[in-house]
């Protein structure tokens, strides 16, 4: 049976890598310095790279189960999501850090539903996400929507909780932006705090904004992220 993994490997060294080797070559000497951290939910079908159009040392992804963010609590667990921030921020110094949710998340869906025995560590995870589920017994589409929605604006709150991003943000060093990624659509809804309600990418005049309004004549780049 052919081995389909190892020839995307070869396939990655001779095409992509080749094409790119002196980018790859100067991210190694220079090291890396992306401007933006991206906590992304684990889901497959959301593919970052994609959504913004960006390269080889331009994000510092996170992904896990909903896109959430643990509290700074300053417990001694294993807190990966947290140590990314935490590197991202004082570490790498980005500059923004996005919260990208989807539509048909599994692990919203699963707020609603019961968790396996067979997976404690995930019913533990789950409970990030508990505040933003909405008290009905079966969800439908539109709860489902906005649950998703409120799940991302908590992560946004969360994240303030950091001291060292409350700090940044305090003084316009850090951005924070919730983004509600419509899978069937291709459209990225931003969160808007003026408005309080996500807006869509194509009707939005900014890629969404975090606790405080940013400065009316931001910059944005060609992947609709403010310019550093």
């Amino acid at each position: 049976m052919p081995d389909d993994l190892l020839e995307r490997l070869r396939r990655f060294k001779s095409d992509a890598f080749a094409a790119q080797r002196s980018l790859f070559r100067h991210l190694v000497d220079e090291g890396q310095r992306p401007l933006t951290l991206f906590i992304g939910c684990s889901d497959s079908r959301l593919v970052p790279y994609l959504l913004t159009g960006a390269g080889p040392g331009e994000l510092f992804l996170v992904r896990n189960v909903g896109a959430f963010v643990p509290p700074h609590d300053q417990s001694q667990g294993f807190h990966g999501t947290a140590a990314a921030i935490e590197f991202a921020v004082l570490n790498l110094q980005v500059r923004r850090i996005i919260v990208c949710g989807h539509s048909h998340c599994g692990g919203i869906r699963a707020l609603y539903g019961d968790v396996s025995p067979e997976a404690p560590h995930l019913a533990c995870w789950l409970e990030l996400g508990r505040e933003a589920a909405l008290p009905v017994a079966e969800p439908g589409p539109e709860v489902l929507r906005r649950t998703e929605q409120r799940a991302i604006v908590l992560q946004l709150e969360r994240l303030m909780g950091y001291p060292m991003v409350r700090a940044r943000v305090a003084a316009r060093e850090l951005t924070l932006h919730g983004w509600h990624y419509v899978i069937e659509d291709g459209e990225v809804h931003v969160f808007d705090v003026q408005r309080g309600a996500f807006v869509p990418a194509s009707q939005s005049e900014h890629a969404g904004t975090g606790p405080y309004l940013p400065d009316p004549d931001d910059a944005l780049d060609a992947s609709g992220v403010p310019a550093a």
